[in-house]
């Protein structure tokens, strides 16, 4: 069975951003120029995967413009002569056949990602986190999906982490099952270094089969009334093999401030109108540090 469908959601309030997220949601941030958000939508098409389902909640009416069609801005730029800034915003509305649907309230990632299950229906989905972005995002896309097509089974894309770190994430145990691929046995969430199986993080990119929703359905809130993935992740893996495909590239974490100055730095340096004087900036401004 192929993989037709993905997933993105994109509720969160994004306070680690405020006062810039109270009326703009957070995955509308630029990198650079675009919104992140796109670039996850973009590493989706990449994979052959047209057809996306978006969760959002309150303040995210700006995430179903952007991807819309803007009539009277496009016969702006079609009068001005601006075909190039046409071409760019017209793309936008043609990536993919993009659905929405709200989370009620914000209850957890499990919670949202059950709110996909009707429009998934039986079929395996591909998962990816709004606020995270993957370089390179096409190749570790079409690695995800080529892994599940190879098992039949659930794929999570995993990240080496610092062993010090690994409080901060969700981290898997498992065996190896070839190159950069491991059989996972179990998902702890935030455990502590001395207590950690591994410290192979999960990447915020999932391929689910349908059991996944079961598994939510399941699982009860945690303490603070939000029903955790991780945890569903942990049912999941006591009745199904999950697959972990090892990260070689980069993750950037956009849902801080510090790592979304890191990634326009890292986005910026790249680009070919902007990276060479951003270059230069970069190094007098380091001069005086």
């Amino acid at each position: 069975m192929m993989i037709r469908k993905a997933v993105i959601p994109a509720a969160g309030f994004g306070t680690r951003f405020l006062p810039a997220s109270k009326s703009q949601p957070k995955e509308m941030l630029p990198i650079v120029d675009t919104p992140t958000i796109q670039y996850v939508v973009e590493e989706v098409v990449a994979a052959g995967i047209t057809d996306i389902l978006m969760i959002i909640g309150k303040g995210k009416r700006a995430i179903e413009e952007h991807f819309d069609r803007h009539f009277d801005l496009e016969a702006e730029l079609e009068a001005t002569g601006k075909k190039e800034e046409l071409r760019a915003i017209q793309r936008i509305s043609r990536l993919a056949n993009i659905h929405f649907v709200w989370q009620k309230e914000l209850n957890g990632l499990g919670d949202a990602v059950s709110y996909a299950r009707s429009h998934v229906g039986n079929e395996p989905f591909y998962l990816a986190l709004g606020d995270t972005l993957i370089e390179p995002a096409a190749k570790v896309a079409r690695e995800m999906v080529r892994v599940f097509e190879r098992y039949r089974e659930s794929a999570v894309l995993l990240e080496k982490v610092e062993p010090s770190k690994v409080g901060r994430y969700g981290i898997v145990g498992g065996e190896r099952a070839g190159d950069g691929l491991w059989l996972i046995n179990r998902f702890v969430e935030k455990p502590r270094p001395s207590e950690a199986p591994s410290n192979l993080a999960i990447a915020a990119r999932y391929v689910f089969t349908p059991e996944i929703f079961d598994a939510i359905a399941r699982t009860k809130p945690n303490r603070g009334g939000e029903v955790q993935l991780t945890d569903a992740m942990m049912r999941l893996v006591r009745e199904r093999a999950v697959y972990g495909v090892l990260l070689e590239g980069e993750r950037y974490d956009i849902g801080n401030k510090l790592d979304f100055l890191k990634t326009n730095v890292a986005f910026g340096l790249r680009r070919a109108d902007l990276g060479r004087d951003f270059r230069e900036f970069i190094k007098k401004t380091a001069a005086h540090l």
